[in-house]
């Protein structure tokens, strides 16, 4: 499976959120900006986001977009299971039927990726790549100016 522009738009878009705007909404025109992405692009991957319920639209001036939890209760995984659908490294097509090898080869390679990759996106949480991402601006600020 490869990550789709709008899996990896959202992901960039909610860690930019986590780190910079806390509990406080913000505008998809300042992360647009701050991460140089196509701003209505980031309004339909948005949407999507909020009927997964990972974000929350605020209304009114100092409007936006916020959280619809606490960071470190949203998972890569859920991010990318509401912008890309379920993981599965070889689905099996509609009607399709294996025989005995196939069924070997996806018990022992196929079923364990999708298996090991699930288990790391559900430890990565989007509060840590929040924090991760805030070291990485800090350490290419030091580097600019020595």
């Amino acid at each position: 499976m490869k990550i789709s522009t709008k899996g990896r738009y959202g992901l960039r878009a909610l860690v930019d959120m986590a780190a910079n705007s806390g509990e406080e909404a913000v505008s998809l025109t300042l992360i647009a900006k701050r991460q140089n992405l196509s701003l209505n692009y980031l309004e339909q991957v948005f949407g999507i986001l909020r009927k997964a319920g990972i974000v929350a639209s605020v209304k009114g001036a100092g409007g936006g977009y916020r959280l619809a939890k606490d960071a470190a209760g949203i998972t890569v995984k859920e991010i990318l299971e509401a912008l890309e659908g379920e993981f599965s490294i070889a689905g099996t097509a509609e009607g399709e039927t294996e025989d005995a090898v196939g069924q070997a080869i996806r018990t022992l390679v196929w079923d364990e990726i999708d298996r090991r990759v699930n288990e790391l996106l559900k430890e990565k949480t989007l509060a840590g790549l929040a924090k991760e991402y805030r070291i990485k601006q800090e350490q290419s600020v030091h580097m600019y100016y020595l």
